[in-house]
């Protein structure tokens, strides 16, 4: 490994980030350390502490990122000149896009479930739900309630899921997302 003063390129947090999702959704939150992400950076260990205090620190922050993310794509469609039902389609294809786009991003947003990261990831799901849910009730033709927002969420979050690792981009899938967002938008329509 080389040491940090003496590297041509200085390690920085995204740098640190991407190294750690890949480790993360590779081999689970538990069985990767500061270490082994540092060995992949080529950089040693102290290097990596000087930008997060511990892995569940690194965690959080790629966690938050995400979420960011996702939260910017949902704002981006909002403020689309378009009729309020063909928003309200481009917000669930949007979902879908983003997660089949970003999948390891999407896995550590919501698939990893550990315990000594538990409490740090309640709040920007929640964050990201509840604009999630503002915008599908807005939009919607009819009153929907948050059963059906919900139920909405989870179909959509269910088809990422089924899809990730079996296809390499938001493409592949494409036609199957179309068809399940014009179902779903069956419970926001009078």
């Amino acid at each position: 490994m080389v040491a940090r003063k003496a590297v041509e390129k200085e390690l920085t947090r995204d740098m640190i980030m991407d190294a750690a999702r890949d480790l993360f959704v590779e081999k689970g939150y538990q069985q990767v350390s500061m270490r082994q992400i540092a060995k992949k950076l080529n950089y040693s260990h102290g290097a990596i502490y000087y930008h997060f205090k511990n892995k569940a620190e690194l965690f959080y922050a790629l966690v938050e990122k995400h979420f960011l993310m996702l939260d910017q794509k949902i704002d981006q469609l909002v403020e689309q000149e378009l009729e309020d039902q063909e928003k309200l389609k481009q917000i669930f294809l949007g979902f879908i896009e983003f997660g089949l786009t970003h999948q390891s991003h999407y896995e550590i947003m919501f698939l990893i479930k550990d315990e000594e990261v538990k409490n740090f990831i309640n709040e920007s799901p929640m964050k990201t739900y509840q604009k999630f849910a503002s915008q599908v009730s807005r939009l919607s033709e009819k009153k929907v309630s948050i059963q059906t927002i919900w139920s909405i969420f989870i179909s959509l979050h269910g088809f990422v899921s089924h899809y990730l690792r079996h296809i390499t981009s938001f493409d592949d899938a494409k036609g199957a997302a179309e068809y399940h967002v014009e179902l779903l938008l069956q419970w926001t329509k009078k």
